[in-house]
């Protein structure tokens, strides 16, 4: 499986390479509803261990021929959307053109734009096919795919979500926001389209599954530190805030070291200082046979010796303290 894009720091699509080995940066042909286009290849040909069926296989490698066709048909794009704006313009129409796309073959513009309402563009049409020469379809989309076209910077500070990897937009509610702690402000939760950003949709299941196995708000439990109550909850970086009993001091613990679970399997096998391979176990320092007796310290099986504290199944062995 290789990854390419039609455009510069454009969306990623998925293509399986067939028999081709296409380097990084490379054209490549990649089939279409309008036939084969020039892509360049972002990701390089690799296994991946899942099963992926359905994907489009490349065509093969661009010739001289395929991107000369290509570049004459961005050049069509740009003339098109330039001619459309000016007509917009002219007509007084409330609309804004967002994208062009030309196939040709047959030979056909889609010029895609935003709208409050419904605009009568019948006009706009027939002038824009007169002046291109070519058959013209218009089609008005809603605020996401307005920001899925034009590209943009999110709120995290990367490239948006909708113009990068995501393939359909899902429904996102403000119950998915509350569940996230994340404060119900329009301003905080809302993309750069102005609707709840799509990431509080596949983000949502990470923090159900979360709070389902970790501790909750208010739970008294016991850390590396002491006993404390869970106070937050850093989904994220898989943590948990506990407010120590002892001073109130609060600290960042991971959720599997206040997991119940987990404090019941080293109560049981031990976590390593108190468990078969620790240093007060059989073979470690401690053992029978001190300091003055076979397999004392100055003797073999001693501390100095194999089998002594510093050797494997000792404190800084595989299953011991550090282990």
């Amino acid at each position: 499986m290789m990854a390419v894009s039609f455009e510069r720091y454009g969306r990623l699509y998925y293509v399986d390479p067939g028999p081709y080995v296409p380097a990084v940066g490379a054209k490549v042909l990649v089939p279409t509803d309008g036939g084969a286009e020039v892509a360049q290849c972002v990701w390089a040909p690799q296994w991946v261990d899942e099963d992926v069926a359905g994907l489009p296989v490349c065509a093969g490698l661009a010739s001289d021929e395929h991107l000369a066709r290509d570049e004459a048909n961005r050049g069509r794009r740009a003339e098109a959307r330039v001619a459309a704006r000016r007509l917009v313009r002219e007509h007084h129409l409330p609309m804004k053109i967002i994208g062009v796309d030309y196939v040709d073959s047959p030979s056909v513009f889609t010029v895609y734009f935003s709208a409050p309402g419904r605009v009568d563009f019948r006009a706009l049409v027939r002038d824009l096919a007169g002046r291109l020469r070519c058959r013209v379809e218009l089609r008005q989309i809603g605020p996401r795919d307005e920001a899925r076209l034009q590209g943009g910077i999110g709120p995290c500070g990367r490239d948006l979500c909708c113009s990068t990897f995501l393939k359909d937009f899902e429904p996102v509610s403000v119950r998915m926001a509350k569940d996230q702690d994340l404060p119900v402000n329009p301003l905080r939760i809302a993309g750069a389209c102005g609707r709840l950003m799509c990431c509080l949709k596949y983000e949502h299941p990470l923090y159900q599954e979360f709070r389902e196995k970790a501790p909750a708000i208010g739970e008294s439990v016991q850390t590396p530190d002491g006993p404390g109550t869970v106070t937050g909850h850093n989904v994220p970086g898989d943590k948990v805030v506990v407010k120590l009993t002892r001073d109130g001091r609060k600290c960042a613990c991971p959720r599997a070291s206040v997991c119940g679970s987990r404090q019941a399997y080293e109560s049981k096998y031990g976590d390593g200082e108190q468990g078969s391979g620790g240093a007060a176990a059989s073979g470690g320092a401690d053992v029978s046979g001190g300091a003055d007796s076979p397999g004392g310290a100055d003797s073999p099986g001693g501390a100095d010796s194999p089998g002594g504290a510093d050797v494997s199944g000792g404190a800084a062995a595989p299953g011991g303290a550090a282990g």
